[in-house]
């Protein structure tokens, strides 16, 4: 049966001015890092990527690594697309990264012009795009001169193989020296993704900062903290948790005694404002003008929806963010 999507989807997303630019974003984007590789079955991605565009979610988010196995998020991202979202193209943004470790030998990771070029070529094979909307240089690279990694960006773009770039995981004074390399060669940086929650709030040490000042908008990851920042936690570690999977990006050790009672007071704050606590979570992350979207990962159409229905009690009153930052700073 051939997808056909709500004709009312946007009428109750938010979208966002990114930064300087002509283009807005939706307040909620969709990342494909996890339960979209191989391991996944290709029926539910469809249903959490159709459902996602019928709530007005018009940004998907990938990288070349992204999987398991690495490419397998694009080729199946690609297999969907044709299949469903080709009649859409020109209603979605969609971004890729380069910047990990993707294949054999010295010109497979990094920010090297040929490692950057060669993987972007890779993935619109595997997508079957004939550009993207967003490449971003996925990590900052120690070896590399940093002039040369923003000039493949730069050639990137006049090939017209994707319309704006962005980095990603770049310190504050990296994006600034970044950034100002960009501007001159006539590529402007479009976006920054780091890593930001109520638990990771580095951004909040000289990014955001830079980015205002230079007009680059903001989309965050991991804003749940990989789920910490949910109703998931609040009994301990639940066996069929990822923190009980053996998972690299979060380990019981991490679920401390202290955390938990954090996210126990976050969760009595959300419940006192009428919502879940991982909305208020997101919600938090966007009070900043800077941030365009919020990038949310899922596994069940039910996690787009709560996401979702959080631009319904979005805005905090002084008294909320006094709360949770002496929450956040407790010392137990």
């Amino acid at each position: 049966m051939v997808f056909k999507a709500d004709k009312n989807r946007y009428e109750t997303m938010q979208y966002r001015r990114c930064g300087q630019s002509g283009l807005k974003l939706p307040a909620v984007s969709l990342g494909l890092w996890h339960n979209f590789g191989d391991t996944t079955l290709i029926d539910n991605s469809r249903q959490l990527l159709q459902r996602a565009f019928e709530l007005g979610i018009t940004h998907f988010d990938l990288a070349n690594n992204y999987g398991p196995p690495p490419g397998s998020a694009e080729s199946n991202f690609g297999r969907i697309f044709k299949e469903d979202f080709a009649s859409y193209r020109d209603e979605l943004i969609i971004s890729t990264k380069a910047g990990y470790t993707m294949w054999d030998g010295p010109y497979g990771d990094w920010g090297s012009r040929k490692y950057l070029i060669a993987s972007l070529d890779q993935s619109l094979k595997r997508m079957g795009l004939e550009y993207v909307d967003i490449f971003y240089h996925h990590r900052p690279d120690p070896d590399t001169p940093l002039k040369e990694t923003m000039k493949a960006l730069d050639q990137i773009v006049r090939q017209g193989k994707a319309l704006y770039v962005g980095l990603s995981n770049y310190s504050a004074t990296q994006t600034r020296e970044a950034t100002a390399i960009l501007e001159d060669l006539g590529t402007p940086c479009l976006i920054h993704q780091p890593k930001y929650s109520m638990f990771e709030r580095g951004p909040e040490e000289g990014l955001l900062s830079v980015l205002d000042e230079k007009g680059v908008g903001c989309i965050p990851f991991s804003p749940l903290a990989g789920g910490q920042l949910t109703d998931r936690y609040l009994n301990g570690i639940p066996a069929d948790s990822r923190a009980a999977s053996g998972s690299k990006f979060l380990n019981p050790d991490q679920i401390t005694d202290a955390k938990l009672a954090k996210v126990r007071q976050l969760n009595a704050l959300a419940e006192n404002r009428g919502q879940k606590l991982s909305q208020m979570a997101l919600a938090w992350v966007l009070r900043h003008n800077t941030v365009a979207s919020v990038l949310i990962g899922a596994s069940k159409t039910a996690q787009i929806d709560d996401a979702v229905a959080m631009l319904k009690n979005s805005e905090f009153t002084a008294d909320e963010l006094k709360r949770i930052d002496t929450i956040l700073n407790s010392s137990n």
